[in-house]
This record gives C-alpha cells, structure tokens and sequence, in this order.
C-alpha cells in the first residue's frame, strides 16, 4: 500500500477513535517496515498496534508481543 494512503488511514482512524483499525493499520505499517529490512520503524508501528490492541482488549496483542519479543524489544507476555 501507498506510504501516504496508509498515512491517510491512520489519521482517520485516530480521529474516529477506532482502536481495531489503528490496530490494522499500525500492524500493516509493521509489516510494510519489516519487508524493506526497517526494524526500527517496524517495531515502532508494533509498539503502536500493540498498545491500541491492549486498548481495545483484541486477540492481536498476543501475536504482536511475540513479535515485539522476537525483535529484543519486549518482553514476552502470556495472554
């Protein structure tokens, strides 16, 4: 997906308040960051989904920790 479509969905996301979208949107940022090799910015977008999914109380903070856990920059957490 276009960098600045994404950008744009995440902003109506925030503003909707929709913790599942922003969930979506920083998960697929996330993966867009780590196909071009940015783990950095990945785990950044991580760390955002996570925290919305926590919010939100959705099944997607267990998967996301994992991933945070696999990059060294979390803790793995048990759900």
């Amino acid at each position: 997906m276009d960098k600045g479509a994404l950008d744009k969905l995440l902003l109506d996301a925030h503003s909707r308040n929709d913790h599942k979208d922003l969930v979506r949107y920083y998960g697929l940022a996330a993966d867009e960051s780590e196909a071009k090799g940015d783990i950095d910015a990945a785990c950044f977008y991580l760390t955002h989904a996570f925290v919305f999914a926590l919010e939100a109380g959705t099944p997607e903070a267990d998967a996301l920790n994992a991933r945070l856990a696999e990059h060294g920059r979390a803790e793995r957490l048990m759900f």
